[in-house]
């Protein structure tokens, strides 16, 4: 009940006034209990050491997965431009918001699906309710799903300027396993620093070893991997137990 008094005032405000990493914000109301978490650092402190780490005013920043927006904000203050993807509609809504509340406007904010092919998907969260961070194109028949765009990366990618890119987040709940052989090509050129997050649970059980072998032999190119978290790094720490069993996060840099 405090909770929904709370966002009831916030609403009423039009804004949450907040920060990340110390940086002050505004953020959209409906998400507060998240946000004073954030305003706390008690969300990811990994994550924006990889953002401050990577990211600078003369280089850009790609976020494929961008939920509701903490990364995107954030990386708005630090890098030149920001291309962001959130395909779940509840997601996106809150992300624009909070960008619009911000004034950012060196950031590009698609409501899709980076895949192979340009069309429509359908895609729920693995929770069962839109917008809380776990939709996935894994899961196409889950509760309260969602017809979504998808877009082509050969298709972005020769839209837009990427030469300047030096970090990209790739958190896509699973759909890792069929987008990154499709980013090879640039990354491979590009060598940005990547940092994925990888779902090998929400494979088939008997899947996820090879799914995740696969992953790291097409990432072999990259001489350093790191798990953000443990510090386990080299190969190991993408086909271990940890990566079998949990959602781990890892920063892959070319030096």
């Amino acid at each position: 009940m405090l909770n929904d008094l709370q966002k009831a005032f916030w609403r009423f405000r039009g804004a949450y006034p907040g920060s990340l990493n110390g940086v002050p914000f505004r953020f959209d109301p409906l998400h507060t209990k998240f946000w004073r978490k954030c305003s706390r650092n008690g969300w990811e402190p990994e994550t924006f050491d990889v953002l401050d780490g990577h990211l600078s005013p003369d280089h850009d920043y790609l976020d494929i997965g961008a939920w509701i927006g903490p990364t995107v904000l954030y990386a708005a203050k630090k890098a030149r431009k920001v291309w962001a993807f959130e395909p779940d509609r509840e997601a996106f809504r809150a992300l624009d918001w909070n960008l619009s509340l911000n004034g950012l406007d060196n950031v590009g904010a698609f409501a899709a699906a980076v895949a192979g092919e340009t069309g429509v998907a359908r895609m729920a969260s693995f929770r069962g309710e839109p917008g809380d961070s776990m939709t996935s194109l894994l899961n196409p028949d889950g509760a309260h799903g969602m017809d979504v765009l998808t877009l082509d990366w050969a298709v972005f990618e020769d839209a837009v300027d990427l030469s300047k890119v030096s970090l990209v987040k790739l958190d896509v709940e699973g759909a890792e396993f069929d987008l990154i052989p499709r980013l090879l090509p640039w990354l491979k050129k590009q060598r940005p620093a990547l940092y994925l997050s990888t779902h090998g649970p929400y494979l088939p059980e008997a899947e996820r070893a090879d799914a995740l072998a696969q992953l790291a032999d097409a990432l072999s190119f990259y001489p350093s991997i790191r798990d953000v978290k443990t510090g386990t790094t080299g190969r190991d720490a993408l086909t271990g137990d940890r990566a079998l069993q949990k959602f781990p996060s890892f920063l892959l840099t070319a030096g």
